[in-house]
């Protein structure tokens, strides 16, 4: 442990102390757009866009949305550890980067350079040593956040270099542990509760989760992620593994201080299946439900569902208005039959909820 501490309280001087949601609603008011670290708004600009999530969930929502706008910015939970993430934060003590690098590569551009880049970064090694399994991307992130100092810095160049479309920050500056409470997690126990300790652990349980939380309880935010999202014209969460990489964004105080007072509209993207062992057998209805219990102050404006997904729009909606949200009912699925969305698809949804669901600021 004692071989961590540089290279944390290196990157860590990057997070202000005491800074909330509300302050920096404070400190941005009355000021330009220049001067809060973005451009002036015109009449007709593209929306600013922030997407929160993780895994391939989050990948699925960037590929789609830097379809429809040129101001996406990626927030990214960063509680994962396992793989190749989970070697470099136990080796090295930094944030698991294997999240990051997967939204960085849904940025990627369709063109040769992009897609070259994209393949690069997710290249995974085969050996029989210790680079077996390591993402190359995974190693690159570190190396440049060793080299700066800096998280967001060092991920600004990666995107720069890659010709991403968009930004990608993580939420937290800090590397986060996921703990839930389980039910049945010990099948000789079908009726205890346990507490489930690691994202990966998590993920893949048997049992029923009760709830989740982070460790540290009360987690710094990265600041341009709070800022990004003060200053958004939509936010969109999910789709994705519901309680590893949804809900802790919401367990994140800043952001969620960010995400009840940002006049930008919410829309949650709902997943096309339950995934076994974290959300086996969860109704639509369900998802929204579990993420009212971990934040009851949350409102949504829109709730997105693959039409093939829901069994009963009439429940969906009703558990909708709990959060003041319309149901929006599109295909977005792919047609192979697999529960994956499709970019093109899911870029219509989105782009059509953009213009039914109403514009904030200059551009509509």
């Amino acid at each position: 442990m004692s071989g961590r501490t540089p290279r944390l309280s290196r990157l860590r001087r990057v997070v202000p102390e005491g800074r909330s949601a509300r302050q920096a609603i404070a400190a941005r008011a009355g000021r330009p757009a220049e001067a809060r670290g973005g451009r002036a708004r015109r009449r007709g600009a593209q929306p600013k866009v922030v997407a929160l999530g993780g895994g391939m969930g989050l990948s699925a929502s960037l590929a789609a949305l830097r379809r429809i706008t040129g101001d996406l910015t990626a927030v990214v939970t960063v509680a994962d550890d396992g793989g190749s993430s989970g070697r470099l934060r136990d080796e090295l003590g930094v944030l698991p980067p294997g999240d990051l690098r997967k939204a960085l590569a849904a940025l990627c551009g369709d063109d040769d350079w992009g897609q070259t880049w994209a393949r690069v970064i997710q290249h995974r090694f085969t050996s029989q040593g210790d680079l077996h399994d390591h993402a190359v991307g995974n190693l690159l992130i570190v190396a440049l956040w060793e080299q700066l100092g800096d998280h967001v810095q060092a991920l600004d160049l990666v995107g720069k270099l890659l010709g991403a479309h968009g930004r990608v920050l993580p939420m937290s500056a800090v590397p986060l542990e996921l703990q839930a409470l389980v039910k049945g997690h010990d099948p000789e126990r079908p009726e205890a509760v346990d507490t489930v300790r690691g994202q990966a652990t998590v993920a893949l349980t048997s049992g029923e989760v009760q709830s989740v939380h982070l460790v540290p309880l009360d987690p710094p935010a990265v600041p341009e992620a709070v800022d990004a999202v003060l200053d958004a014209d939509w936010v969109v969460l999910g789709p994705g593994s519901w309680f590893s990489s949804v809900i802790p964004h919401l367990l994140v105080p800043e952001l969620l201080d960010a995400l009840t007072e940002t006049r930008a509209r919410r829309v949650l993207s709902l997943n096309l299946a339950p995934q076994p062992g974290e959300t086996e057998g969860f109704s639509p209805q369900r998802h929204l439900e579990v993420l009212g219990r971990h934040a009851p102050k949350l409102a949504l404006d829109v709730v997105l569902a693959d039409e093939a997904a829901v069994p009963d729009r009439e429940v969906l909606t009703e558990a909708a208005k709990r959060f003041g949200a319309a149901v929006e009912l599109a295909p977005v699925a792919r047609r192979d039959g697999t529960p994956r969305h499709d970019p093109e698809l899911l870029a219509a949804a989105y782009d059509r909820i953009f213009r039914m669901h109403g514009r904030i600021g200059p551009w509509r």
